[in-house]
């Protein structure tokens, strides 16, 4: 089958390619998503990008597109609701991918939750926009090496621990490219919704505007009170937990 020149036009209508550190960024979108939130059916606009050395025509691009064997790694994606370029105020998420927690549902954290919740706000808000960044599991060390400081967990160590006893940093994760592609996308002040404090200095560092921080407060159960407990003393993330999260603690 070959394209008609209308399905190339269309494509063309949607594809944007952006310098980025001396390689393009091939972004493409916005394409309607239906999201279901609490029983309400959402339309937010996806977009998705990878990152490549050589600039190319669309013509050359799909060309290129069935040997880059993108099937083999992942590409981080942005749901935008609103006028995002445009509005006063949006609230901006960037969540790290989480197998366990945002597709299998798992409580051994707080992942999960936090992108529903996210979602939640933006849409309440008006605008904003939620970076789901494909790197980043575990911190940034991969589902496989994940997958062990689970069994490191289960013998009692943090997960910071864990991290830490099979050789990785504290933080393996990078914002530059989510943060360059936000900077293209708005250049107005965002709500950044995290609990964490250097995600906060690192976007500041690469000249994001943030007007406020919101926290994003997951359920807290006998299965990731240890984790948050860790988030909360080990790595400063700006969230109280209560007493009634003792019988957590308890339970666990």
């Amino acid at each position: 089958m070959q394209l008609k020149l209308d399905d190339y036009k269309l494509l063309a209508q949607k594809l944007k390619i952006i310098p980025y550190k001396k390689k393009y960024m091939y972004f493409f979108g916005p394409i309607e998503l239906p999201i279901n939130l609490n029983g309400e059916i959402i339309i937010f606009n996806w977009y998705t990008w990878f990152v490549h050395n050589e600039k190319w025509s669309l013509k050359k691009t799909l060309e290129k597109l069935p040997s880059l064997s993108q099937n083999e790694s992942q590409q981080s994606t942005v749901l935008i609701y609103g006028d995002f370029e445009n509005s006063e105020m949006a609230k901006v998420r960037l969540h790290s991918i989480c197998h366990t927690g945002d597709i299998f549902g798992s409580e051994k954290c707080d992942c999960g939750i936090q992108l529903k919740l996210s979602l939640q706000k933006i849409y309440q808000a008006g605008t904003g926009a939620l970076f789901y960044l494909s790197n980043h599991e575990g911190r940034g060390i991969g589902l496989f090496s994940k997958s062990m400081t689970y069994v490191l967990q289960q013998k009692g160590y943090t997960t910071l621990e864990a991290n830490l006893l099979l050789g990785y940093k504290v933080e393996c994760r990078d914002y530059e490219e989510a943060s360059y592609l936000l900077k293209t996308l708005r250049n107005k002040p965002i709500i950044l919704l995290t609990n964490n404090p250097d995600k906060i200095n690192n976007l500041k560092q690469s000249g994001i505007a943030i007007e406020s921080c919101e926290n994003v407060i997951g359920e807290v159960n006998q299965f990731n009170i240890k984790y948050l407990v860790t988030k909360v003393n080990d790595m400063n993330h700006s969230f109280k937990l209560v007493k009634e999260d003792e019988k957590c603690i308890q339970g666990h």
